[in-house]
């Protein structure tokens, strides 16, 4: 059976928040809270349903993607884009392209409904096949003491990120409180 993507439903929480636990479990650079991170985040002003969403083989729930709302700001303005985090596959299912079917279609509905970059801190040798350079050649940095290889961003639109410099917000919800 192929596989399946859509919308994240409440009936889906329980096998998302496992599936997060198990993708991440022996990730040396996660703090292995990826599951109450996406909980927060549910919560908060940040989430948009429709960018929310779960990769299905028949009944099972195999892969999941958030992107959320963030700002960029330089001190005078403030951008609005997207924060990809997180993207995850079950150990069972990964190197299969569900990663990469997940990522695509949610820059497509990101890109649908009018927003136009995306940031994310991740692998520096996985998100460039996506489009994703270094947030610095855009004059964009991250509140976190992350290597400037890992902290990447992509324009969902062409120019999506002309004139758009300054430091990420990243909604209190990324916060462990």
């Amino acid at each position: 059976m192929p596989i399946q993507i859509r919308q994240e439903q409440a009936t889906d929480h329980h096998a998302v928040s496992d599936l997060l636990a198990q993708a991440f479990r022996d990730e040396p650079y996660s703090d292995h809270t990826e599951q109450f991170l996406v909980e927060r985040l549910r919560k908060s002003d940040a989430f948009i349903p429709e960018l929310a969403l779960v990769a299905k083989d028949g009944e099972q729930v195999v892969g999941y993607i958030l992107l959320t709302k963030l700002h960029i700001s330089n001190g005078k303005q403030q951008f609005e884009s997207l924060a990809l985090a997180p993207v995850a596959v079950l150990p069972s299912h990964q190197r299969q392209g569900i990663g990469t079917m997940l990522i695509e279609h949610a820059h497509r509905l990101a890109r649908k409904i009018g927003y136009t970059s995306v940031l994310l801190i991740g692998h520096q040798d996985y998100y460039p096949r996506f489009g994703y350079r270094r947030a610095s050649a855009y004059g964009i940095s991250f509140p976190f003491d992350a290597p400037d290889e890992n902290c990447m961003a992509l324009e969902l639109v062409e120019d999506g990120l002309k004139n758009v410099t300054g430091e990420v917000l990243y909604p209190k919800a990324f916060f462990s409180e």
